[in-house]
């Protein structure tokens, strides 16, 4: 019989005010009776709780998106909680299914190590690494075997795995669902046994494999861990959750003045949920932008606070103050200060082959919907001619709102 959190503790103040920084954004708190109790124990025991987070390195880059849940671990840090950072080098190896219509190819061992060490750096500029603890889930999955995975296995059923709701589509669907997927749900889930994790942290498309973990831990008579699902961001489109993939994302590692326009551009509606899962102010002083903001005060104002506190937590305070007065100049058709240079040969140059070769577009495919979009400059002056030869000399160019180079050319 699996063991219960123990509610001889008393629920002090301090523990309800942890409870609301554990619930802030948050999309759902399983269980939040259980959650009182291991908060009322921690206080009373001064023993910190132990709350995971697993994340399987597959692209070298964390964007906005992934703090959501990095900002929650970092306030549960704040309350004297250690967070286990966990890099999931062996499930990666399986490829996780969530939300997928389709089986997600593994990485490589190589990938993954490279990934890992990426992930760590940046997530590092979010948590306080004297309270993380970094584990990596091939420490207790390599050592299980034929024999551990067989017996892992016997503990959950293909209905319960079926209960998932893209595993049920794709199998009414037709869509192939390979056996080693349902390992890793199973996996995860042992990732808990393996850490006695009190609480487990994760996007709300990942709550099936966070529940599996509390039932696994209670199988292998443990205390359930509690769960706790946090929004995925919607990108700057507006539309579609944050990811690189689709485009619509902001780096933690990109440049001040990149990241100040692109949080910049987001709508005025779409800004107070960032507000709320991104940024570190009291909610009481976010509801009082919004009503000052619905009494006739300009939105514009207040998303100026929102990327000015983003970018200064990931580069500094002047960084910050620096990307909005670029930001203001360059609103007024002026060109930034800190422009990166770049010499070329090959004068004269078609201006489709320059604009791909300063890296301000992928492509010459990109680049010709940049000019025929009107979003190409040269020292200011819109370019329309796709066949433009560009003669030798210095000037500044520009490829869509925030992007300039300046360019010398031979």
């Amino acid at each position: 019989m699996a063991a219960t959190p123990e509610s001889k503790y008393p629920l002090t103040p301090d523990v309800f005010a942890a409870l609301e920084v554990t619930k802030r954004g948050c999309d759902e708190l399983l269980v939040e009776a259980d959650w009182l109790a291991k908060l009322a124990r921690s206080q009373a025991t001064k023993t910190p709780l132990r709350i995971k987070l697993g994340l399987d390195p597959t692209a070298p880059d964390i964007h906005l998106g992934h703090t959501v849940v990095l900002n929650k671990l970092r306030q549960l840090q704040d309350l004297g909680h250690t967070v286990i950072f966990l890099i999931g080098d062996f499930t990666s190896m399986i490829g996780d299914p969530s939300g997928r219509n389709a089986t997600r190819p593994p990485l490589t061992v190589e990938a993954i190590a490279e990934n890992a060490q990426t992930y760590y750096k940046q997530a590092s500029l979010v948590l306080d690494p004297s309270k993380t603890e970094v584990r990596y889930n091939s420490e207790w999955c390599d050592p299980l075997g034929a024999r551990g995975m067989i017996q892992l296995a016997a503990r959950y059923t293909v209905a319960r795995m079926l209960e998932r709701d893209d595993f049920t589509k794709r199998y009414r669907s037709g869509v192939p669902i390979s056996v080693h997927e349902f390992l890793y749900p199973l996996m995860q889930g042992y990732d808990s046994v393996a850490l006695k994790s009190d609480l487990e942290l994760g996007g709300t498309d990942q709550k099936f494999n966070l529940l599996v973990g509390r039932e696994l831990q209670r199988e292998y008579g443990q205390e359930p861990q509690c769960i706790l699902t946090m929004p995925l961001l919607v990108g700057l489109d507006g539309v579609e959750k944050m990811s690189k993939s689709k485009a619509n994302y902001v780096g933690i590692s990109e440049q001040p003045n990149e990241m100040f326009g692109k949080l910049m551009s987001i709508s005025d509606e779409l800004m107070w949920s960032y507000f709320t899962l991104l940024s570190f102010r009291p909610l009481a002083e976010i509801d009082l932008m919004k009503q000052e903001v619905a009494a006739g005060r300009n939105p514009r104002d207040c998303k100026v606070l929102l990327a000015q506190e983003i970018v200064a937590r990931f580069h500094s305070q002047a960084a910050a103050e620096k990307a909005l007065e670029d930001f203001n100049h360059r609103a007024k058709g002026g060109i930034p200060d800190d422009v990166p240079e770049i010499a070329l040969s090959g004068a004269p140059l078609g201006i489709t082959a320059l604009i791909k070769m300063t890296g301000l577009a992928p492509s010459n495919a990109e680049a010709n919907r940049n000019i025929e979009q009107g979003g190409v400059r040269i020292d200011g002056t819109v370019v329309s001619d796709k066949g433009l030869q560009v003669a030798a000399g210095s000037f500044v160019l520009q490829v869509g709102k925030r992007r300039f180079v300046k360019v010398t050319l031979s």
